[in-house]
Order: C-alpha cells, then structure tokens, then sequence
C-alpha cells in the first residue's frame, strides 16, 4: 500500500502540472501577456522552487518527508483553480513564486518517500514512479485538450482537475512511510548543507540540462504548436501528451534498462537521443512532424532525472531528503534560467529561434554525459 500511496502523489504531481500548463495560451489571453511576460511569471515560479528546495532538506530531516509531502500536495490542490481570479498580472507572478515553493518542496519530500521505498524493497523503483507522474501528466495534457474541446472556462477546467485530486491525496498520505531519519540530531544535522560530491555534481550538472529540457517541453511546446508549427487549438496540446507519453513509456522501461545498461551508458544514450529529437522539432515544423519529434525528446529524457534522484537518495553519509535537494537545486536551477531566456528570445525573434537554446543545452549535456560515461570506464 505504501508504493501505491507514492505513486499516486507523483501522478497527482503530475496531472494538476499538465493540465495548468496545457492551457497557458489561455492564462496569457486573460491577463494579457506576450511571451516575456509569460517568461517572467514562470520564471516566479522558477525562483520559489529553487529557493524551496535547499531549505526542503532541512525541513525534511526535521520533520520528516511523509509531513512535507502531505502539506505541500494538499496545499497545491487548494490553491490553483484561483489563478484565473487574481487582479494583475503582478498578483499572478506572486502566486506562480508562492505555487513554486510549494511544489519545490513537494518534488524533494516524494522522492525521498520514492528512495525509502526503493530502500525498503531493495531494488532500483525510482524510474517507475516518475513513469507515474509522466502518466499524470500525459492524462493531464489529454484532459487539457478535453476541456479546450469542450469549452469549459479556465477556472472550472482547473476546480474539477483540483477537486479529484484532493480526493486521491486524502487517500495516499494516510499511507506514507514516517522518515525513520526525521528527528534528526548531532551528526545528521551536521550534513544537511554539505557541498555536493565532484560526482554528485556532475550527475546535478546533466539533470540541469535535462530539467530545463523538460521545463520547455512543458512550458512552450503548446505554444510552439499553435504558433510555429500552426496546428489547431485543440491539437496543440497533443504535444505536451505525445511528450509525457514518451516519458512514461521510458520510465516504465528504466528500472530494468538501469538494470542491464547500467546508469552511465543509460545518460549518455538518452542524452542523445533527446538530441535527435529536438532536431526534429526544430527542423521539420509541421505540427505531426513536431508531435513525433516531442514523443522522441520524451524518450531520451525519460530517465535521466530518476537516475540522478536515485544516486542523489542512496548517497551514503546523506539522509535522502538532503542527497535529492543537492541534486533538485542544481538540476531546477535550469528552470530559473529557461524561461525567461526562452521568453526574451522568443519576443526578439521568434519562438522557433528561442528553442535553439534547448537543442545547445541537449549537446553539453550529451558531452557532459559523455565525460561521466568514459570516467566509470576508467
């Protein structure tokens, strides 16, 4: 029962995640902004999470991740369907900061559940839980879609979204596992901003170039559809489903791929492929061509940050609260910096230039992939 809890916090992560950003287009028409715009409010939220994340180790050692987990789930179900009601867009930027700490916290506190269940079972799980959330957001994005279809207004759209999932958590953390390390004491405090290992860092420096990747899968990719590629509204958001589709299918897979392949060769490969796929995207913009490009990036990302959780989780000496938000702060510090780039660049020229910026990270993080690959070799 206590994996299952799990897995139903990542897929409530999510879903609530797909079906706000699949409708961006939507919240930039009401509070009328234009890319940069759009770029700074996300980059709030950017900012929130960042800031969240070294203080969630803390707070997670203190307290235990099975709290902070079931805070922060509760709380996001609560607030969301109200950024439609907001009077500025200054409001809305502040709530997108708040939402970020909310869910900075979330995403360290449910992997450390995700690593005492990897503990517990003693085999490598982490790849299927985030396979979970890749399906959250796969139906979030086709329920986005269902809504855009249906003509539903943006704040009914995202109460219903919220309203299932409340349920859902109400049921999950009633089964979380209590952090046998959460009163923590002496020696463990000691460690709770340790400075990342050269290794833990380089793993940190590939899931920045990843989670970026993923962070402008999500964040443009309707956009880029609706305005690059000219695709209807409605099937705009098959991009961002195609994407998560392709995420979870490689994360279901990842586990037993860990497993034969081995961590280092699994990095280099999926950083490649994600390569491959952008070229795609960028390449061929004919909204069926980009569908199939995004399911491809999908794949080659697929399991690359549960790796890094895993490794981050499982660091000896760490307690894994601590271990994952090493790794979250740097890999999320990718998001701090890719939307307004994004956003800036997409207003200067266009949107299709922006996404460059993505294929470049793609390649270093291939090379930095490369590098960690021939040093396990050695």
């Amino acid at each position: 029962m206590f994996r299952s809890a799990v897995n139903i916090i990542f897929w409530i992560n999510g879903f609530l995640y797909a079906n706000w950003v699949s409708r961006l287009p939507r919240l930039q028409e009401l509070y009328g902004m234009d890319n940069g715009m759009l770029g700074l409010v996300l980059l709030a939220a950017s900012i929130g999470a960042l800031l969240a994340m070294p203080f969630a180790g803390w707070v997670i050692v203190r307290n235990g991740s099975r709290q902070v987990t079931t805070a922060s789930t509760l709380i996001l179900c609560l607030v969301i369907p109200f950024f439609t009601m907001l009077p500025t867009t200054l409001s809305l930027g502040v709530a997108f900061f708040a939402m970020g700490i909310v869910t900075g916290m979330m995403d360290v506190a449910m992997n450390a559940q995700a690593v005492l269940a990897e503990q517990q079972l003693q085999k490598p799980i982490m790849a299927s839980f985030h396979a979970i959330f890749s399906a959250g957001m796969m139906l979030g994005a086709a329920n986005g879609a269902l809504f855009v279809r249906l003509e539903y207004d943006l704040f009914t759209h995202l109460a219903l979204a919220c309203i299932l999932c409340f349920f859902l958590a109400l049921f999950a953390i009633r089964h979380l596992m209590d952090d046998p390390r959460a009163a923590a004491t002496g020696k463990e405090e000691e460690v709770l901003f340790r400075m990342p290992s050269r290794a833990l860092l380089g793993v940190g420096l590939i899931a920045f170039c990843c989670m970026l990747g993923e962070g402008a899968m999500s964040d443009w990719s309707t956009n880029f559809m609706e305005n690059i590629a000219l695709a209807e509204e409605a099937i705009a958001p098959l991009a961002l489903a195609a994407f998560s589709t392709a995420m979870m299918c490689g994360r279901f897979l990842g586990d037993r791929a860990r497993t034969l392949l081995g961590d280092a060769r699994l990095l280099l490969s999926g950083s490649l492929v994600a390569t491959v796929g952008m070229g795609i995207v960028l390449g061929i913009t004919h909204p069926w061509v980009a569908v199939i490009g995004f399911f491809v990036i999908g794949l080659g990302l697929a399991t690359i940050v549960p790796i890094a959780y895993s490794v981050a989780g499982n660091t000896k000496g760490l307690a894994p609260g601590v271990g994952i938000s090493m790794v979250t702060t740097i890999g999320y510090s990718g998001f701090l910096f890719g939307p307004p780039i994004i956003g800036f660049v997409a207003d200067w020229q266009n949107l299709h230039l922006a996404l460059f910026f993505v294929l470049i990270l793609f390649i270093l993080m291939s090379i930095f992939s490369f590098r960690n690959y021939m040093g396990k070799k050695s």
